[in-house]
């Protein structure tokens, strides 16, 4: 079976379920900013008695010698763009997939999303390096391109992660409006003021995937774990009652600033669970939740 064929299958099975997703886009709180915000300038022409007059292109009517003015078209559409990490720590997952395959899963549900909506849609993947870039385009060769990306292994060459790289480098390449969709866990640091930048001009979504492994730890002794990128290992008791206390609470404090943080440098914080139906977590989020 060549690669267009196996991704026209994957695509298949994924699109009844992207077809929910899609409607609760269009139909859902989320429908003004989906479709797009604002009005882009088309053009001029000749003033007609009714025109608003605030309208009026006073360079080319004193150009022309009589009034034009400028006219518009409302945008129709917004782009959306997938940031994914691929750092190690998003390899690992201790249910039913790991973080990576869920942020995976969700972004290509989005593309199909996207393509049934008509939106254009791009995406990076990120890991110690930059591992793909793509700016938003329409059309099914771009959702093609995309699940094929999405489909792959990528294997690390190199331990850490560049999340605020990755940030940065999306201001740069987004040309309008957008709608960001970042899938991490976010165990890294240095990202919130390019997050931040990010979210001046566009809606971005911070996206913060968990496994069950992130509030209870299976108490099987003495572990040694590495951080979260691969850095330092240390052993943990994790028959221990104590530990096990210790490190949920550690868990949903930190879940708690990131929270805080998202919301106070203009993102839109949304947890997702390796646990949980990913069409029916994106479809939720899209269609009830209020934004801003």
């Amino acid at each position: 079976m060549d690669t267009r064929t196996t991704l026209a299958k994957k695509a298949s099975l994924l699109r009844l379920s992207a077809l929910s997703l899609a409607e609760g886009m269009r139909s859902g709180s989320f429908r003004s900013l989906y479709r797009g915000q604002g009005i882009e300038f088309s053009g001029v022409r000749e003033y007609l008695r009714g025109d608003d007059v605030r309208t009026i292109d006073w360079n080319v009517t004193a150009r022309m010698g009589r009034p034009f003015v400028k006219t518009f078209n409302e945008e129709r559409e917004l782009d959306v763009f997938l940031i994914i990490d691929a750092s190690l720590s998003m390899c690992c997952g201790s249910g039913k997939q790991s973080r990576l395959d869920k942020a995976m899963e969700c972004a290509s549900l989005l593309v199909l999303a996207s393509l049934q909506n008509a939106s254009p849609v791009g995406a990076v993947i990120f890991g110690g390096e930059l591992l793909f870039s793509c700016p938003p385009s329409g059309g099914e060769e771009q959702a093609l391109l995309l699940l094929s990306q999405f489909g792959k292994d990528h294997a690390r060459r190199q331990d850490g992660t560049v999340l605020d790289n990755a940030l940065q480098g999306a201001g740069r390449l987004l040309r309008k409006r957008t709608l960001v969709m970042v899938f991490s866990d976010f165990r890294t640091s240095g990202w919130l003021a390019p997050f931040g930048r990010l979210c001046q001009g566009n809606d971005v979504v911070a996206a913060r995937i968990h496994a069950p492994s992130d509030e209870k730890l299976p108490a099987v002794g003495s572990v040694s774990f590495a951080d979260a990128e691969g850095t330092l290992t240390r052993v943990l008791p994790t028959s221990s009652k104590t530990f096990q206390s210790a490190w949920r609470d550690a868990h949903r404090q930190r879940v708690n600033v990131w929270r805080k943080e998202c919301i106070r440098h203009g993102g839109i914080p949304l947890e997702l669970s390796t646990e949980k139906d990913s069409a029916a977590e994106l479809t939720s989020f899209f269609a009830a939740r209020e934004i801003r």
